[in-house]
């Protein structure tokens, strides 16, 4: 058992020998390699200048001439129009893509339809207005929920398209007002004759809705006033022996107080109601932040420098295997 104590610290020596002896190699190659990198450098100096002078100027020229603004329109899609709101952003932006700009211009009505250079909508997630007095909707929910992620179920088309806000942007080159795109783009939007002849039909609805329910809680208050005009003089006729027995007071004054709230929500409705595609709010100009925006001034020098290196390499590597083959 001491014979072999001895030979296995040996090995251990080794070990730290030739481990010690791989470190030393480790930094030996990276500071030579660190060397050839000054040495390359200083070698191209010229070139290496020459670049980052070149680079910063093309860099400067596009941050100067290549700006983008991003712009968007919070719109509310009424009377089931969401899909026909999403079908035309789809088709304007298909139309940018391809270069359309007739259709732009004459379809949509954008003046400077170059300035524009991508369009999306999408849903802005509010749950919780989703879910609002609507039962069926959190019952839709919680059964998606059961086989999925909550978050996955939020975004999902069948979901997210049932919000009521959505945000509608758009990408420019060059500062816009309202009447440039917005005003123009509203108007296409809400061109379908389908949406504005049910628009009439549901502003008009939602009109005599509201009237009705002043006329329910005039009745509800005369109800009510006389009851209490009655129980103040205190005579216990046989008037009130029948309001007392047969009339379900507590379910009058709850259905007074239901028709109340649903009125607040019905004139804000009526808001929101005498366009198909209603404009809640616009933001435009908004100067894009980019890693690219106003950086191509530090980022093409760099970007030109590393495809000198690169071609530098090639060439390298393409003369060590030129003369293995002629040596072969």
């Amino acid at each position: 058992m001491s014979t072999k104590i001895p030979q296995t610290e040996d090995h251990q020596e080794i070990d730290i020998f030739q481990l010690s002896k791989s470190i030393n190699s480790f930094f030996d190659r990276l500071a030579t390699g660190i060397f050839r990198i000054i040495q390359f450098f200083v070698k191209s100096w010229i070139i290496v200048l020459v670049l980052v002078i070149l680079g910063f100027g093309l860099g400067w020229y596009l941050d100067s001439n290549k700006k983008t603004y991003d712009n968007k329109i919070i719109v509310t899609p009424n009377f089931g129009s969401v899909d026909y709101l999403y079908s035309k952003i789809d088709l304007i932006q298909s139309k940018i893509v391809s270069g359309d700009t007739a259709f732009l211009k004459n379809e949509v009505g954008i003046s400077n339809p170059k300035s524009i250079k991508r369009i999306e909508i999408k849903p802005i997630a509010d749950v919780y207005k989703f879910i609002e007095d609507k039962e069926q909707n959190f019952e839709l929910i919680k059964l998606m929920a059961e086989v999925g992620e909550v978050k996955k179920v939020l975004e999902d088309n069948v979901t997210s398209k049932n919000y009521t806000f959505h945000s509608i942007s758009f990408v420019s080159n060059r500062i816009t007002a309202d009447k440039d795109i917005v005003i123009p783009l509203l108007k296409y939007l809400n061109g379908s004759e389908y949406f504005n002849e049910l628009q009439k039909i549901g502003y008009k609805n939602l009109e005599q809705q509201i009237i009705q329910n002043d006329t329910i809680i005039a009745q509800i208050n005369n109800v009510l006033n006389n009851f209490s005009s009655t129980a103040k003089n205190g005579s216990r006729n046989d008037k009130l022996v029948y309001y007392n027995e047969n009339t379900q007071l507590n379910d009058i004054i709850k259905t007074k107080q239901y028709l109340i709230t649903d009125q607040g929500k019905n004139r804000l409705r009526l808001v929101n109601y005498d366009k198909a595609i209603k404009e809640i709010n616009s933001v435009l100009n908004i100067n894009n932040t980019k890693i690219t925006s106003g950086n191509f001034k530090f980022l093409l020098p760099v970007f030109l420098i590393l495809v000198f290196v690169f071609v530098s390499l090639f060439q390298k590597f393409y003369r060590r295997e030129l003369l293995k083959a002629e040596i072969k």
